[in-house]
């Protein structure tokens, strides 16, 4: 059963699908562990469908019960994101969790290189993973080995870019919205991208707008979902 907020018919134990807009700083753990809190002391498998970085915000499919065995045919399902891409620096992580180590000048990209840039990402694509993921190598974390100034080697990947549209330029920063293959890091199609323009980027602002069929228009903010789910235990 899908649960929106015109449906607030909870039947965690039966199976149920969840449809959350992950609040930024909240890991996609955080989330599962909030709701699995507030369904106490009903005692049920609560997963999700897709990790968001803990700086990303939006659409996090979230399943209880029987309704986790779908959990990999969600996850396998497209996905769209919109966010910003900024020019002129590069950090460690590819995003705002860690600092600057380099900056750039931008000074002679035009908007044309940006929008041909964009073009060249079209397709199949190969990328490797950024050194701060939640890939596991020997059974760590790779960030957590990032993290101790450890060196990992990482393997490229095969994804699949399916839109990847400019919607504004306000340097250094690029708005875009892309559509892609599960898997797909947009924090390495950030750093990529620079690259291209034989400068440097990161990700700065990132939201995942839909997975398959589902829309983040549809998701409930977790505050207002806890807040149901309390509701219906006092009904």
């Amino acid at each position: 059963m899908i649960e929106t907020k015109e449906n607030q018919e909870f039947t965690f134990v039966e199976g149920q699908m969840l449809l959350v807009d992950k609040p930024v700083s909240w890991t996609s753990f955080d989330v599962v562990g909030k709701l699995r809190n507030s369904i106490k002391p009903v005692k049920v498998k609560v997963g999700h469908a897709g990790t968001l970085d803990p700086l990303a915000t939006g659409l996090l499919i979230i399943c209880t019960g029987k309704m986790t065995k779908q959990i990999d045919s969600f996850q396998a399902e497209d996905k769209e994101y919109t966010g910003i891409i900024t020019l002129g620096a590069t950090t460690p992580s590819y995003d705002l969790e860690t600092e600057v180590d380099q900056t750039f000048d931008i000074s002679s990209i035009t908007d044309q290189d940006i929008l041909e840039a964009a073009q060249t990402f079209l397709g199949d694509h190969e990328q490797y993973p950024p050194a701060h993921s939640a890939i596991k190598i020997d059974g760590e974390r790779v960030y957590e080995k990032a993290r101790r100034g450890e060196e990992v080697e990482l393997k490229l990947r095969n994804v699949f870019i399916q839109e990847f549209v400019i919607e504004k330029i306000e340097l250094p920063e690029v708005h875009f919205r892309i559509t892609c293959s599960k898997g797909t890091y947009i924090r390495s199609i950030a750093s990529d991208f620079g690259k291209k323009l034989n400068n440097g980027a990161y990700l700065s602002s990132l939201r995942r707008t839909k997975s398959g069929d589902f829309s983040v228009e549809n998701a409930w903010n977790l505050e207002d979902l806890i807040n149901a789910i309390k509701l219906q235990k006092h009904q």
